[in-house]
């Protein structure tokens, strides 16, 4: 049985759980554990298998990352969780939805897409290696955040995103960009019977506002969708206050049927 995996938390009340991209690290929603902790909630930001202190699974795949992220929920004794998912984190979650409903009260995508592809096809006509020989992730998010992030981005929000990406080890990144390519639960949109936020960056380059629409249309009534303008694929770390807004707004919501 896999060791369950780390995590940070803050504050009590109804669990929201969020989910990093394969960028980053808990502290990739470092500004919302605090905020949330502060709005009545239990914010808990995990570390992904095979981030920070949390034990990779093996296969490194989609169904036992999604069975961690239930391990860590039913150890968290809360019932069902509010899960925020960002990037490959927000697969992680559709994943869970489908296998595990369940355990999510309420959903939010934040630059995450149904179908993944390679970080190279989203930069078309960019030289974009996964990880060069001999290259450090620090030199990658040297290279990324700049043709990711937006105009309007914090300084310190894209200062928080460097070192978070610096941080994760290259063989990990390696093996989540490689799932991330090959992930496919459009066919399962329909499916997701909770109310469902998806946000997105005026900017993204791997998340584009235009089919996180055509994902909220095939979820159905109980999705809508916030773009958030000047910021790329870090929405919470580069429009914090923003990003935080649209959560609690939706959150603030009544339960909507689908």
């Amino acid at each position: 049985m896999t060791a369950p995996p780390a995590f940070t938390t803050l504050g009590a009340g109804p669990t929201i759980l969020m989910l990093h991209d394969l960028f980053g690290g808990h502290l990739s929603f470092a500004p919302q554990v605090e905020t949330f902790a502060g709005a009545g909630y239990r914010a808990v930001a995990w570390d992904m298998p095979g981030y920070g202190r949390s034990a990779p699974v093996e296969p490194y795949g989609f169904k036992g990352l999604a069975q961690c992220c239930a391990d860590l929920i039913d150890g968290l004794r809360c019932g069902s969780v509010i899960l925020i998912g960002h990037g490959m984190g927000g697969m992680v979650a559709q994943e869970l939805v489908a296998r595990r409903p369940e355990l999510v009260s309420r959903l939010v995508l934040c630059a995450s897409l149904a179908q993944g592809s390679r970080i190279e096809g989203a930069l078309a006509g960019e030289e974009t290696p996964v990880l060069a020989d001999g290259e450090t992730m620090a030199q990658l998010a040297d290279f990324h955040l700049p043709r990711l992030t937006g105009p309007g981005a914090l300084p310190e929000g894209l200062g928080l995103a460097r070192h978070a990406m610096g941080q994760v080890s290259p063989v990990t990144y390696r093996r989540a960009a490689e799932a991330s390519a090959h992930f496919n639960r459009q066919a399962e949109l329909s499916r997701i019977h909770v109310p469902t936020l998806l946000v997105g960056g005026e900017f993204d380059r791997l998340a584009p506002a235009e089919p996180m629409h055509r994902m909220a249309d095939a979820v159905g009534a109980s999705a809508t969708v916030a773009v958030l303008r000047g910021v790329g694929h870090w929405p919470q770390l580069e429009a914090p206050d923003d990003f935080d807004g649209a959560v609690l707004g939706f959150l603030s919501l009544p339960r909507l049927l689908h």
